[in-house]
């Protein structure tokens, strides 16, 4: 399941949102996925999960250990180390910076993959790729269910996904006429920069 049809389970599920939205990183866009409506069915989540996997033991083989960020990254990133049979752990914000915390390590010689759901910028990806790399273990790359950069987000090590879109999001100073005529809403859950 790739492409199109990661798409169309978003479509399905009420997550992919058509408007005028403010972005988790202040800027805006046409288009929002909503994930958590993935992420509420556990059955839908699973399937869109095990495909991941699929895609992340092709591109980096065997896997020990899924980090993911909190909290959006918990979910998927559980149901996808589910699927490859290993690990999950999370980094968490401590005073505004990526942590491992409540006991969980990373181990030398362990094969680690990041698992986000979506990636636009790339920010909080290499934000936890930095915490990540303060412990021993092969950062292998990062996988995530939609890269809506186009392929365009720097995360520092190899990214794959399951669908890559390049919507276009723009600072609120710089709105294209259509996009500033439509009220703006912010359906995502943590405070614009």
């Amino acid at each position: 399941m790739r492409g199109q049809e990661i798409l169309d389970e978003f479509r399905d599920a009420g997550a992919l949102l058509e408007g005028h939205f403010i972005l988790s990183s202040g800027l805006r866009s046409p288009v929002f996925l909503q994930k958590m409506r993935i992420f509420e069915d556990p059955v839908r989540t699973e399937r869109v999960c095990r495909a991941l996997a699929e895609v992340i033991r092709e591109s980096f083989g065997q896997v020990d250990l899924v980090v993911s960020p909190a909290i959006g990254g918990i979910v998927p990133g559980y149901e996808t180390a589910r699927a490859l049979g290993c690990k999950a752990v999370f980094v968490e914000r401590v005073d505004g910076e990526f942590q491992l915390r409540r006991g969980f390590e990373i181990h030398a010689g362990q094969r680690i993959v990041v698992v986000e759901d979506l990636v636009t910028t790339g920010l909080s990806s290499r934000e936890c790729i930095a915490a990540i790399r303060e412990y021993p273990g092969e950062l292998l790359g990062l996988a995530c269910i939609v890269d809506r950069s186009g392929g365009k987000a720097d995360v520092g090590i190899p990214l794959v996904s399951l669908a890559q879109l390049d919507i276009p999001a723009y600072p609120a100073d710089a709105l294209p006429p259509e996009l500033a005529a439509i009220p703006a809403v912010k359906p995502g859950s943590r405070v614009a920069a």
